[in-house]
């Protein structure tokens, strides 16, 4: 019978223990990452600015693709929808935006 008493008050203390070390649920959504870098067919000709820097970006992927443009230090740009064959020119001013990459989204 004693034995059965310690299993019991063991058990509960590993429970409580456990309860006590999960992780807490994130009160607000992560915001969305931005997906991989986009693939090759996805030409982009960044030319710094002396406002900060553009993006030529060109779809060659023989299909519709979603893009945009990936910056450190400040926020993206919106997912571009470019059918096969279109352009977009992404215009990014200010002072603490470097181009990072683009990535599908």
């Amino acid at each position: 019978m004693r034995a059965a008493g310690v299993a019991a008050v063991t058990a509960a203390v590993l429970t409580g223990a456990l309860v006590a070390t999960a992780p807490a649920a994130s009160a607000a959504p992560a915001a969305p990452a931005a997906g991989g870098t986009a693939p090759a067919c996805i030409g982009r000709y960044v030319t710094n600015t002396p406002e900060g820097f553009d993006v030529h970006l060109t779809n060659n992927c023989g299909k519709t693709m979603r893009v945009q443009v990936v910056v450190k230090y400040a926020g993206d740009s919106p997912c571009y929808k470019l059918a096969a064959g279109a352009s977009k020119l992404y215009i990014y001013e200010g002072v603490l935006g470097q181009y990072d990459r683009t990535a599908v989204c």
